[in-house]
């Protein structure tokens, strides 16, 4: 697995296995499938004009089986180790590499801030 890691505070660095992953996002279920509404527009002018306007201000992104799996993991509690061992037990082979995987997966959530690790923030998280 390449190296992920969350520096704190310059001195401390924490392992990714053992940070809690939270939603920070809206999201509903369709079917077995998790989807994600992420807002059109991030610019507050546009935001209090435009979007009470719009019919769907929204982009919705529906995540694939393993992918709704693992965000429905993500409630603050469950750790990505804890994740990925859920993960492997359920999907198998399909899922392999894991952790690679699972890693990869997180980091674009964290990058488009659909997901949070309690009181980091996300420019203490070095992708490495």
């Amino acid at each position: 697995m390449g190296r992920w890691s969350v520096k704190k505070k310059e001195t401390q660095e924490v392992n990714l296995l053992d940070l809690a992953p939270e939603r920070g996002c809206e999201w509903e279920m369709d079917g077995e499938t998790v989807v994600v509404l992420s807002p059109k527009f991030k610019n507050r002018f546009l935001v209090r004009t435009l979007l009470p306007r719009m019919k769907r201000p929204n982009w919705k992104i529906r995540l694939d089986d393993i992918g709704s799996f693992v965000w429905l993991q993500c409630d603050g509690r469950a750790t990505v180790r804890e994740i990925g061992k859920l993960m492997k037990d359920r999907f198998g082979e399909k899922a392999e590499p894991v952790y690679d995987r699972l890693a990869l997966f997180l980091r674009n959530l964290t990058e488009s801030r659909f997901i949070s690790y309690g009181n980091l923030s996300s420019h203490e998280i070095d992708h490495k």
